[in-house]
């Protein structure tokens, strides 16, 4: 019995690897999302969406870092969809408004709110926070 598995492990090296590569990002990419939700002001959704002076930057550094955050937002999206499926454990709501929230287009802060509404959601984030001494997220 143990020279069959010993046999199974040796051809299925890449397996392990590649499941170990997967928990790695999946625990990364659950660990970045508590910050952001943690970190968030309790009024970032019911505050006005104009901002005050940007920091002034070089205009190239300045798309970099657009795209880079866009890609990131992105990334969460579709994470945060994957996780979203029945049978597939993760804070699947969570990731969908983080990378939301990352993303650049029309309508983002109605949207956010709209999913912030679902009761649970809300729930969730509150829940998160409340563990780390932060107020509940506002919303209108």
């Amino acid at each position: 019995m143990n020279d069959l598995v010993q046999r199974w492990m040796h051809g299925h090296r890449s397996v392990g690897i590649e499941v170990a590569i997967a928990l790695g990002a999946f625990l990364l990419s659950v660990g970045a999302g508590m910050i952001v939700m943690i970190g968030l002001p309790s009024d970032y959704f019911v505050r006005s969406e104009a901002r005050s002076d940007p920091p002034r930057r070089h205009p190239a550094l300045r798309i970099v870092l657009l795209i880079a955050k866009n890609l990131l937002g992105g990334v969460l999206l579709l994470l945060g969809l994957v996780m979203a499926v029945p049978l597939v454990p993760g804070p699947g709501l969570l990731f969908i408004l983080l990378g939301i929230g990352l993303l650049n287009f029309p309508g983002k802060r109605s949207l956010e709110r709209r999913l912030l509404r679902f009761q649970r959601v809300l729930a969730s984030v509150n829940a998160l926070r409340s563990r780390f001494g932060r107020p509940p997220i506002l919303i209108e």
